[in-house]
């Protein structure tokens, strides 16, 4: 069971629930240098807002897992590799519709 909120739904469980495209833009809020990626730095304000401990040493540990060109950032063809690691350290469940 999922209640509405302005922006998203969020589940019993506490976790926000969005499609892919939904936590692309969320996400997006976190790009502070509007360079259209996601730096470790910007994913660590994201785990912060989140609630997360650990910020950066999770944020070092999600580009790495998902920057599949090796460039250190986060871009939009890669949003999508981060779907496991949202749901898991984000506080984040990923709906595909």
């Amino acid at each position: 069971m999922a209640i509405k909120t302005r922006n998203y739904s969020v589940d019993v469980d506490g976790k926000r629930e969005m499609t892919v495209d939904e936590f692309a833009r969320w996400l997006k809020r976190f790009d502070e240098d509007n360079d259209g990626r996601i730096s470790k730095d910007e994913l660590a304000a994201a785990l912060r807002a989140s609630g997360r401990w650990f910020a950066s040493r999770k944020s070092k540990q999600g580009i790495r897992s998902v920057d599949v060109d090796g460039n250190g950032f986060i871009d939009d063809n890669e949003i999508k590799n981060l779907v496991q690691f949202a749901e898991q350290h984000l506080n984040v469940r990923i709906l595909f519709l």
